[in-house]
């Protein structure tokens, strides 16, 4: 066998991945949210949630690499590195990272010719949903929110999504920040942006219908007064990986052909 024999993923991602390559058998353990695919939470090892990990289960399982993502997981990643494992931190934020990172883990177990025929896939979609937006006479302005209070928006790839399934977001500019804390926005700047519709994927946990529509400086946005209001699951926009291109995107060009 090529490669890690031994993989914990931290994130859904990389396990999503590894079952679309046909190497699952290398997953010892798994993120508590872990939702795609089905079964990986039947089969393998729950070891952490997003910012904290079971250090001793994650040790007691010898993993030979363990796959995280992004800066929030940096302590954990630091933890584990101070014990001793083989850590891989990816930090993808755009879509073309995105496909870059799956290529990097196609080839990590010795899959690369399989990765890309997947790549090859969703780059064509990107292509042909690309063509259908610059196609469309008008795009719905878009609110998408990743969290309550503070209130999040813009993270990169999710803005981009929007854009290929034919929408405007309202919160372009913000997309270059990488950090959440950066992306942080008021009740007031949505008021002013006055989205036609809203998207709600809250990060770890069920979107508030009542919060949103109850939101008081919301009640003359568009959105609100058309019922334009969305949730998705964040299993399917917020991780960075194949449910993007599999449903994430998909779902977006449904929710807007509404408009």
């Amino acid at each position: 066998m090529m490669g890690p024999e031994r993989i914990i993923c931290l994130t859904e991602e990389p396990t999503e991945m590894l079952y679309l390559l046909g190497e699952e058998k290398r997953i010892v353990g798994i993120s508590v949210y872990t939702e795609r695919p089905p079964k990986a939470k039947e089969e393998k090892t729950k070891v952490s949630a997003f910012i904290s990990g079971n250090l001793k289960k994650i040790t007691s399982l010898e993993p030979d690499l363990v796959i995280g993502f992004s800066d929030i997981q940096s302590q954990l990643a630091k933890d584990l590195i101070e014990r001793g494992l083989n850590v891989l931190i990816f930090n993808q934020r755009s879509i073309t990272e995105i496909l870059s990172n799956m290529q990097m883990l196609g080839n990590l177990v010795g899959q690369a010719d399989k990765a890309k025929i997947l790549i090859d896939g969703w780059q064509r979609d990107i292509s042909r949903w690309k063509l259908e937006a610059e196609n469309q006479t008008y795009k719905p302005k878009v609110f998408f929110q990743e969290w309550d209070e503070p209130i999040i928006t813009g993270i990169q790839w999710v803005s981009e999504a929007i854009e290929l399934a034919g929408g405007e977001d309202c919160f372009s500019h913000l997309k270059d920040r990488k950090l959440a804390k950066d992306r942080i926005i008021t009740a007031e700047d949505v008021r002013d942006s006055n989205p036609d519709i809203y998207v709600g994927s809250w990060c770890g946990k069920a979107m508030d219908w009542d919060w949103v529509r109850n939101k008081s400086e919301w009640q003359e946005v568009s959105a609100l007064k058309k019922n334009k209001i969305f949730e998705m699951d964040p299993s399917i926009i917020l991780q960075p990986g194949p449910a993007l291109f599999l449903e994430g995107i998909p779902k977006l060009k449904e929710i807007f052909s509404s408009f």
